[in-house]
């Protein structure tokens, strides 16, 4: 503890003797001070002891006093120690009742008590006090390295919570808890997701208070990583501002912590390398050799139904928008227990993950949430520049199918203009969206365009004649009947049909373009 007023008195070789304050001894002292100027605040900085003999001081002046007291009391001043034989026998009574008034501690010094010693007892104390706390800090900090290479994280939020007498709590790269000591503060940090998210957007290392006079404590964030963006960060939360030793374990589990995250990156880096290979093997069909070189990494991730997702970015989008996704999706993965490969190739990312798992589920919900943000973008915010396609279930010696598959879905995300598509959902629909495209628009416009100036003219109504008799598979007796003519005429139509085309609707391949010319092209029945 540092020196208070209260040690002070205490010191049997100061004789110290309250006469006002009696119940405001417990504040700290930062420092001793003597001055005998009428107004000393501008020099003072809040948690001194001033010591006067009342030389050029109207000590018997009650307004004066009064005036003076306030003054001191408002700059932080703890104490007044007041030096009794020197020009007053005793404390004037105007200062004494000016400082039962305001309730600032009047100490009386007495005539064989010279104001060094008061600051000699001071200056040892504050110097004791720091040596403590360095002394304290260095035991933390011995403990906190013990429990990070015996027990790991877990351990050392333990060791650092104790040494707090508060809580503290291990966030990932998404933002979410890894770890929380003791275990009931597990809940508390999960509510300041929000704020560690906050954080990871400022580069490090970055660090913030949250908390107040209104919230159950305060709470420091600090982030953990030497690169741009903070690989994870680190919450300590206690019922006042740690002081000299705590933050001397603070700082400690930082840097410990810093090094856990920068060897996980290096062990990290090393895993996609070897996740590399194995997913070469795997798409040229070895999945066996895949399973050598991968031996436990993927905790048997290849020998069971996974998903392959493949996401694209544009490199001239902001952000990382690749970076993002594969947090979401290892992050969810770690926390689930579940093995994910994960391999970056420069604009692309490529993952291979347990089908109906936690992994899958956060790729569906990362992009699902991109999805939402370019539908309906916040004012003056950037678009994201990810497609992502995900394959349908498969096992390793089918990888190099599925991974076609993902292929596919991205090509179509990226022709609708959408963030995510499954495979497995474009069987399920038209394929008539797929050929959303310009260039195949302008190939049935120019298909069609002579049909069409024909019936411009008012020479007949091929276009909807061809339409229907597609429609009834060529029976003309259907087509005719829905077009409400009789079915020679039909015929008719359809030889000038082929005539203007230059080409014979026998030939199912020129069936099947003219239909899906009329259906791409949005041309009306009649």
């Amino acid at each position: 503890m540092p020196p208070t007023l209260a040690s002070l008195v205490q010191h049997s070789a100061l004789k110290l003797t309250v006469r006002a304050g009696e119940d405001r001894l417990d504040v700290p002292v930062r420092w001793a001070h003597v001055s005998e100027l009428a107004d000393p605040v501008p020099y003072m900085e809040g948690g001194e002891l001033l010591l006067v003999t009342a030389l050029k001081l109207d000590a018997e002046d009650p307004e004066a006093m009064r005036r003076y007291v306030k003054r001191l009391a408002g700059a932080g001043v703890v104490g007044i120690g007041f030096a009794v034989g020197v020009n007053y026998d005793e404390i004037p009574e105007a200062l004494l009742g000016a400082a039962r008034e305001e309730g600032l501690p009047l100490l009386e010094v007495p005539r064989r008590t010279p104001f060094l010693a008061i600051s000699k007892a001071v200056s040892a104390a504050i110097a004791a006090e720091q040596y403590r706390a360095v002394t304290a800090g260095f035991a933390a900090q011995r403990e906190l390295t013990r429990q990070a290479l015996t027990t790991g994280p877990e351990g050392l939020l333990g060791a650092l919570a104790a040494q707090l007498d508060g809580w503290a709590a291990l966030y990932d790269a998404s933002g979410a808890v890894v770890a929380a000591a003791p275990e009931w503060a597990h809940r508390r940090a999960a509510r300041l997701t929000a704020e560690v998210e906050r954080l990871r957007e400022r580069p490090a290392p970055a660090s913030s208070v949250v908390g107040g006079p209104d919230n159950e404590d305060r709470v420091e964030l600090h982030s953990l990583g030497t690169g741009r963006r903070p690989r994870a960060a680190l919450a300590v939360g206690t019922a006042a501002a740690p002081g000299t030793a705590e933050r001397y374990a603070v700082h400690s589990a930082i840097a410990l912590l810093t090094l856990t995250t920068e060897r996980s990156r290096s062990l990290h880096a090393a895993e996609q390398r070897v996740g590399a290979a194995v997913l070469r093997m795997l798409l040229a069909g070895e999945p066996d050799h895949a399973r050598t070189v991968a031996g436990d990494l993927y905790d048997g991730l290849l020998d069971a139904p996974f998903r392959v997702l493949v996401a694209e970015t544009d490199s001239a989008g902001d952000g990382d928008p690749l970076g993002g996704l594969a947090e979401a999706v290892e992050s969810a993965a770690a926390r689930s227990g579940e093995a994910v490969l994960a391999v970056p190739d420069g604009q692309r990312l490529v993952v291979l993950a347990a089908d109906g798992g936690a992994a899958v589920a956060a790729g569906l919900a990362h992009a699902g949430a991109l999805e939402t943000s370019r539908t309906a973008p916040e004012p003056g915010g950037a678009e994201t520049a990810l497609v992502v396609g995900l394959s349908a279930s498969a096992g390793p010696s089918a990888a190099a199918a599925a991974h076609r598959q993902a292929e596919q879905a991205l090509s179509v995300a990226r022709r609708r203009g959408r963030v995510l598509v499954e495979h497995e959902h474009l069987a399920a629909g038209s394929v008539l969206p797929l050929l959303a495209d310009d260039a195949v628009r302008a190939f049935a416009d120019g298909l069609l365009r002579a049909l069409r100036e024909h019936d411009a003219t008012g020479r007949g109504d091929l276009v909807a004649s061809l339409r229907a008799w597609l429609s009834r598979h060529g029976q003309w007796d259907a087509a005719a009947a829905d077009l409400g003519v009789h079915r020679h005429t039909l015929r008719y139509r359809m030889r000038r049909v082929e005539e203007i085309l230059g080409r014979s609707l026998d030939d199912p391949d020129v069936r099947m373009e003219l239909w899906l010319a009329l259906k791409t092209t949005g041309a009306e029945q009649p």
